[in-house]
């Protein structure tokens, strides 16, 4: 089945903001849909053909850091960051916008999940040592909503000393509140319950991480 064919000439912009626009995709005569995104006009997803489709970068991306330590329990890391729209602190995993820096590498999708590793956690991704892959490189969070996209990245870490970690490096707005590292059986409460002894919630990147790492579709 064929879907509307939204072309740039009919969505009209409602909202620019520096990190939002707003748009009215006026798919068909008197027919809108809002979308909320990040992307200027002459980059949103709604009006991409298939082959742009196929090979656009992501917004934003999310790693799912797991901690292997030869003799130990494997763990996963998180933090705990304050998200706006909340009004609260939410259980994450370190992410962040895909720059323009990034977008120039061979790996951009990588280049970025080692960045804002270093940024949040103060962890040096070795990549000779350490396990890095991408998960998935496009998943789309509120599609009814927003465009907005994050590719999923796993970062296997081998025998590192996470008794430095920091996030001094946190940049412009972002706020956290220390770590979380985790075992198996502390995933699967935390997916169980929907909430972590300390009443902090978590994003559905969150969520996939706890499921990723749980199922042991890491190893």
């Amino acid at each position: 089945m064929q879907g509307p064919n939204i072309t740039k000439d009919c969505v009209v912009e409602v909202t620019d903001k520096k990190f939002l626009r707003v748009f009215d995709l006026q798919y068909a005569e008197g027919k809108h849909y809002f979308d909320a995104t990040r992307r200027p006009l002459d980059n949103i997803v709604a009006t991409k053909t298939d082959e742009e489709f196929k090979k656009m970068l992501p917004d934003a991306v999310s790693c799912v850091v797991i901690s292997e330590k030869t003799g130990e329990e494997p763990r996963l890391l998180l933090s705990y960051e304050y998200r706006y729209p909340t009004g609260r602190f939410l259980l994450s995993v370190p992410a962040g916008l895909l720059d323009p820096c990034d977008a120039a590498e061979k790996e951009p999708v990588v280049a970025t999940a080692i960045r804002e590793i270093h940024e949040e956690t103060g962890i040096v991704v070795d990549e000779s040592k350490d396990d890095v892959k991408v998960i998935n490189p496009l998943l789309f969070s509120t599609p009814g909503m927003t465009d907005e996209s994050n590719a999923l990245v796993c970062v296997v870490l081998k025998d590192h000393d996470l008794s430095g970690l920091s996030q001094d490096g946190a940049e412009g707005q972002e706020c956290f509140d220390g770590f979380s590292l985790i075992t198996k059986d502390e995933a699967k409460k935390l997916l169980k319950d929907g909430v972590d002894d300390r009443g902090h919630f978590y994003s559905i990147f969150t969520w996939a991480a706890l499921m990723y790492f749980s199922l042991d579709m890491w190893k």
